[in-house]
């Protein structure tokens, strides 16, 4: 029976050149999740408009773009136009029309958590919709979903991974070509999941920090100091 081995030795020499793909896998999660949050706040809004044919726009925009799979559209922008996009643009677009769908629904869920009374105040001082949500709505529903945006983070991250489909060449794209010039696809893709954990583990660590943050701020104490 075949067993597979690990070449711990293989993994440590090649850490370095796996590393050289990470600027590209924090570029694009980076990237792709500042512009699914504007995207998202953008549709929540939207959705909250009298307008019966801007919330179906926006109904329909979320359904679909939650249940296409993310490499599908990626090939679609990717292979699909009749203008030939670069894959770095391709990934940029498709991860940030995927997470700004998921978004949407969680700024919708945290908005409608802020206490109703919220708004009722607001408008009683005769404060604008719009300053209503930018100074009063939108930083209480913000806290409400840290949990939620730290998993669309985590989920974005590791959905980079695709890009190497595309040719990017981030850390996964640098694991599948020493596991072809070595044929121990074995080592480097445990390596890889080891890097994208640990990656998965520091973004984990800023959601802890974001919300005991907020905990402190909204309870009168002192800022938290790391």
């Amino acid at each position: 029976m075949y067993i597979p081995k690990i070449d711990f030795q293989l993994m440590i020499d090649s850490i370095p050149f796996l590393l050289t793909g990470l600027p590209y896998t924090l570029g694009i999660s980076v990237v792709t999740f500042l512009m699914g949050n504007v995207l998202g706040i953008l549709l929540t809004v939207l959705g909250m408009l009298p307008s019966k044919v801007i919330k179906g726009f926006v109904r329909f925009y979320i359904s679909f773009l939650r249940g296409v799979p993310g490499l599908v559209l990626l090939f679609l922008l990717y292979f699909g136009l009749p203008y030939q996009l670069s894959a770095l643009t391709a990934a940029c677009i498709c991860f940030s029309l995927t997470s700004s769908a998921f978004i949407a629904e969680i700024y919708r869920g945290s908005i409608a958590g802020v206490e109703a009374g919220q708004w009722d105040a607001a408008y009683a001082l005769g404060l604008p919709f719009g300053k209503v949500m930018r100074k009063i709505i939108l930083p209480q529903a913000f806290r409400i979903s840290i949990p939620a945006l730290g998993n669309v983070a985590m989920d974005l991250l590791k959905g980079t991974s695709l890009a190497a489909m595309i040719t990017i060449p981030d850390i996964f794209q640098k694991a599948k070509i020493v596991g072809g010039r070595t044929f121990d696809y074995m080592t480097m893709y445990i390596l890889v999941a080891v890097i994208y954990w640990l990656l998965c583990v520091a973004i984990g660590w800023g959601q802890g920090w974001l919300e005991r943050y907020y905990i402190n701020r909204y309870k009168g104490k002192p800022k938290v100091r790391v």
